[in-house]
């Protein structure tokens, strides 16, 4: 289910992020220039808004921040391993390193779900996250977050 929503030029690695405001901002602005028809504004306010409901942040240095949105076309994905983790108001606590972003369009409710609890399966293996932490390229993170290892 991943590898239809995260691509491996929406893969980033070494990615600098000095807060959460900052991290939410950057993947806004990536998508948008991404997918044009999504205003990077309104997606970033949209984030925020999500993240004021409560953090996304899962603990174990991941984060899944996510949202609806009407301009969005399909579910999409982007991934980011950090340069330095980022305080995200974990649950654990822990900083976050690892930031899988989620954005589908609105009304999309059961489909978006579905990808979050497959998002979730997948970053709860300390063995992915393991392979993750340690890739040497960005190309292996997409092939281990993608599930084509």
């Amino acid at each position: 289910m991943i590898h239809r929503i995260l691509t491996p030029e929406r893969t980033l690695d070494g990615v600098h992020g000095a807060s959460k405001k900052k991290i939410l901002e950057f993947i806004a602005e990536r998508i948008s220039s991404d997918v044009p028809e999504i205003n990077a504004k309104e997606l970033f306010e949209a984030l925020v808004a999500r993240e004021r409901l409560g953090t996304t942040g899962l603990g174990e240095g991941v984060a899944i921040p996510h949202c609806r949105c009407k301009a969005c076309p399909s579910p999409i994905g982007l991934f980011i391993r950090l340069a330095e983790p980022v305080d995200f108001d974990s649950v654990d606590r822990k900083p976050v390193d690892l930031v899988f972003a989620l954005i589908v369009p609105e009304g999309e409710n059961q489909e978006h779900l579905e990808i979050l609890k497959a998002l979730a399966e997948r970053f709860h293996s300390t063995t992915l996250l393991e392979k993750i932490r340690s890739a040497s390229a960005t190309e292996l993170l997409y092939q281990f977050i993608a599930g084509d290892d």
